[in-house]
């Protein structure tokens, strides 16, 4: 038994064997998984229900698992910042969040680099982000 923040094996297998500029999509229950990202990416479903579990829960817990370096945030065509926006800011402060347009968040996330598609039942829609791993510096 780990006792460690993440523990579902799957994600823990797919952080491990990725490494720095590798790409984490956390998406929304709007996201179009099978199309949206790169097909040979890993695929964990975490939408048990509507609401359950949400983008900030698996944002919170990864925040602890790995070094980010980037993020990019879907934004509607219309140029305005989702509200989930703030929340980002919050978990992630060290980083200037980088909206892309739908388009241009779909085409960025089927980069051979998105190494990990992670589904959420999060049901605020444009609650997408995209994380870049960063380097774990020496002691």
């Amino acid at each position: 038994m780990l006792r460690y923040t993440l523990l579902h094996p799957q994600i823990l297998h797919t952080l491990g064997t990725a490494g720095h500029g590798s790409q984490i999509l956390i998406a929304d229950s709007n996201y179009p998984f099978s199309t949206g990202a790169n097909r040979d990416a890993e695929r964990v479903y975490l939408n048990l229900a509507p609401g359950l579990v949400g983008v900030l829960d698996v944002l919170r817990v990864l925040t602890n698992a790995i070094p980010i370096e980037a993020a990019q945030a879907i934004t509607p065509d219309n140029g305005l910042e989702p509200a989930i926006f703030a929340d980002y800011r919050q978990l992630l402060p060290a980083l200037e969040l980088q909206p892309l347009g739908r388009r241009s968040f779909y085409e960025s996330a089927r980069s051979a680099d998105t190494a990990l598609v992670i589904a959420t039942g999060e049901q605020r829609t444009w609650a997408c982000i995209l994380l870049t791993i960063g380097v774990v510096q020496p002691d």
